[in-house]
């Protein structure tokens, strides 16, 4: 019987997107040529079914599942498939773990008689919160024995157990035989703990989660692929829901998910399947395309070829050739260039300059340029921006993840909220209060043009603490009415320490408060009276939780009548959604303990005994986003809009997976050895759940291989999107003084060398 689906093979770039989307346009426009395929295939039962029968095939007629690998591809190819159909046929575009959320959540009462859990609706833990919630469950088994044989800290070591526990859901493995895969997976592992150990975690922290309603993505994948694709109720439901499927970069995607989609093929839909054989991107993060790639045999393939020739035909197979061979290459084309220095800083300086010269000299326009590196630190970060934004040229830090304790308008709010609750005066003290007052009085100002609008970064200070480290940077330093040195005087003279009522005075008790001055006096004199106006409202409980008091004060001082810039809008909405969530789950655990109170705890309930109230609550959330923790990006992550003419920094995970492209591109820091290393695209132990190796042990031989594959593949990806230019940035040394002589080195050598000044000099000719 021939398929007809179909499978499309190409390399980045290569239109495969397109022809997927072109696909399902011939197959809406010629559906009635495919008898019982489609949505039409039940069209033979119209006459004989009841009128509830006909609705459910009006609502099956979309009929049509669409897969992304990750939310940013969702939503652009979304938007491709509706403009291309005239958005005639609504489609449902999810990630799939979004679908198997979605799925989860829609059968959670078969879920519950299937696996006789309680009746209640389920809450989805965020990473943030799942991590928290499992290293007090596990505190008293995880002692200093035990991560001293496991050679890491409390946070990574929990951090390790979970992510085991969701490739092996991503695998589809069962938690109960994560043991069994473990005991011979880390045989040669350094890991010194027992896998029952593990695994016994695991089972105690999935049965937490189940008796109270709470869901991970481990969980959820766990419950999708072990009880819910299995039962024979939902295969029918997902029968009548779709009949065809689009899926894109099938090589992200997880092994569990070829079982949906053997099941949609077995039920007789059609499907068409994108895959780059370059791509594996997050190969090591619970992707599995080897196990993926067994869909073509039951599909026509189609090998997509660029139609130009790209910088990945022409330099793609030397480059990779001279990664095992360093003397075959003699050469590089003059559109290779290389940028080399001694030191790091010198490095950064000058590809900085570099950039800016070729812009200024209309060479190159911003958003044409990228800079990629195996990492990216704080350093380099702050270095290339202040050059670049110094000189009027914008950068677009790509899905750059920060704590949230960075901002400092979030600081502030944090630190009023400690000054309205009691019991929270240890968490609160003179330096965040200045800061505080410095961000609570700015000025209503009009909106700056998103072009004129800079992204955020620190200002450098010559004299220890500068007027623009506690403003919102795309600010001047006159716009709050009390500015850093005032801050400080006040909070020196006016704030009251005390553990449970940490209090500030008039600003008349500072004996020389004239030196304060009007506009600063008045605005102090309101953020004071505010305050005053809250204790009131909070003692006699008229403000219903902290988000309410959040949302209180982001009105009454940080909007103000005013629009906020993108970088501080998704930082609020970041904020007052973790504390939403965090709520949330509050809310839960207190249900589950007074029902649990009636009963016999376990010695796994211990850090539920004693009793949390509000503050307490409070308390613990401030010292969450205080450690550090970088929650979930808000929704939407991005602006809404044109698209920015800024230059792209990002590391070489964050451009692969975004599937950016662009005319210029920077390779910093060449010379690493971290081109070739996973590194935090890499989760513990994911070799060991790749379908066609499970359980297997991970040897130094397998990671060599790994390692030359992967610098293969990126190699090869990244030349087909870059279309014009290639600069290979190297220092001798690296941050750390250490001298570089990574996999690249061979190419920095054989590529064009280029002086700054002879480039400044070709720009200004």
């Amino acid at each position: 019987m021939v398929s007809h689906s179909i499978w499309i093979v190409g390399g980045s770039r290569s239109g495969k997107t397109t022809r997927l989307v072109e696909q399902f346009c011939a197959w809406v426009k010629n559906n009635q040529q495919v008898p019982e395929l489609f949505y039409t295939k039940k069209a033979k039962l119209k006459a004989s079914t009841s009128v509830s029968l006909s609705l459910d095939i009006q609502q099956a007629r979309p009929g049509v599942l669409v897969l992304s690998a990750n939310d940013d591809n969702r939503r652009e190819l979304g938007d491709i498939i509706v403009t291309n159909t005239q958005g005639k046929y609504p489609v449902r575009v999810k990630t799939p773990l979004g679908f198997f959320q979605d799925d989860i959540i829609l059968f959670w009462p078969l879920l519950t008689q299937l696996l006789n859990l309680k009746a209640q609706f389920p809450v989805r833990l965020r990473p943030e919160t799942e991590q928290e919630l499992a290293t007090k469950l596990w505190r008293s088994q995880l002692d200093e024995a035990t991560l001293r044989r496991a050679g890491v800290n409390e946070y990574r070591l929990v951090r390790r157990i979970l992510d085991l526990m969701q490739l092996a859901a991503y695998s589809g493995t069962a938690c109960e035989k994560i043991a069994e895969v473990l005991q011979t997976g880390l045989e040669d592992n350094n890991l010194d703990l027992e896998p029952e150990f593990l695994a016994s975690l695991l089972l105690k922290w999935r049965n937490w989660c189940l008796e109270r309603g709470f869901l991970t993505y481990g969980i959820i994948t766990e419950l999708y692929g072990q009880h819910l694709l299995t039962n024979e109720n939902y295969q029918q439901h997902l029968a009548k829901r779709y009949q065809a499927v689009l899926a894109d970069d099938v090589d992200e995607y997880p092994g569990v998910v070829r079982n949906l989609f053997e099941v949609l093929l077995d039920q007789g839909a059609i499907a068409a399947f994108s895959y780059n054989p370059d791509g594996g991107v997050r190969l090591g993060l619970g992707a599995d395309p080897e196990y993926m790639a067994g869909l073509a045999k039951r599909c026509q393939v189609e090998t997509l070829m660029s139609v130009t020739e790209s910088l990945a035909d022409r330099l793609a197979g030397p480059m990779v050739e001279s990664l095992t061979e360093p003397m075959f290459l003699s050469g590089l084309p003059p559109i290779v260039k290389s940028i080399q220095t001694t030191s790091r800083a010198q490095l950064l300086r000058q590809t900085a300059e570099v950039i800016a010269n070729a812009i200024k000299s209309k060479q190159v326009q911003p958003e044409q340029v990228a800079i990629i590196a195996p990492g990216l630190d704080a350093i380099a970060r702050y270095t290339i921006i202040e050059i670049l934004t110094k000189q009027n040229i914008p950068v677009d830090s790509l899905n750059d993840q920060r704590p949230l304790i960075s901002s400092p308008v979030i600081r502030a709010l944090l630190t009023m909220m400690a000054l309205v609750y009691p019991g929270l005066g240890r968490l609160v003290d003179r330096d965040a209060v200045a800061e505080m007052l410095v961000v609570l009085s700015r000025k209503p100002e009009p909106p700056e043009p998103p072009e004129t609008q800079s992204p955020v970064t620190p200002v450098r200070s010559t004299e220890g603490t500068s007027a623009r480290d506690w403003l919102p940077n795309t600010q001047s330093p006159l716009s709050t009415n009390i500015d850093p040195v005032r801050a400080g005087l006040i909070a020196d003279y006016c704030f009251v320490p005390h553990p449970d009522h940490p209090n500030l005075l008039p600003v008349t008790s500072f004996e020389r408060w004239d030196r304060i001055g009007y506009a600063a006096t008045t605005a102090y004199s309101e953020i004071l009276q505010w305050l005053e106006e809250q204790r009131s409202q909070q003692q006699l409980r008229l403000i219903p939780s902290p988000i309410s008091l959040l949302d209180r004060a982001i009105q009454r001082f940080l909007w103000n009548g005013s629009n906020l810039p993108y970088d501080q809008l998704a930082a609020l909405r970041e904020l007052l959604e973790t504390a939403q969530h965090y709520w949330e789950i509050d809310t839960r655990l207190r249900q589950s303990r007074g029902a649990e109170e009636q009963g016999s705890r376990g010695a796994e309930e211990e850090f539920l005994n004693t009793q949390s109230p509000a503050t307490n609550t409070i308390g613990e959330f401030i010292q969450l986003l205080r450690r550090g923790t970088i929650t979930a990006n808000p929704y939407p992550v991005r602006p809404i809009g044109s698209v920015r003419k800024a230059v792209t920094l990002a590391t070489i995970f964050q451009y692969r997976a975004n599937r950016k492209s662009h005319q210029w591109h920077f390779w910093l820091d060449a010379g690493s050895p971290l081109w070739a290393k996973g590194g935090a695209a890499t989760l513990f132990g994911a070799p060991f759940f790749l379908q066609d190796r499970l359980g297997q042990p991970w040897t130094a031989e397998d990671e060599k291989l790994a390692e030359q594959t992967r610098l293969q593949r990126i190699l090869t990806d990244l030349l087909s999107r870059v279309s014009k230019r290639i600069y290979l940035c190297h220092s001798d040394l690296a941050v750390n003084g250490q001298e570089q002589l990574g996999p690249l080195l061979p190419l920095v050598h054989a590529s064009v060398p280029m002086e700054l000044e002879t480039e400044t000099l070709a720009a200004r000719g």
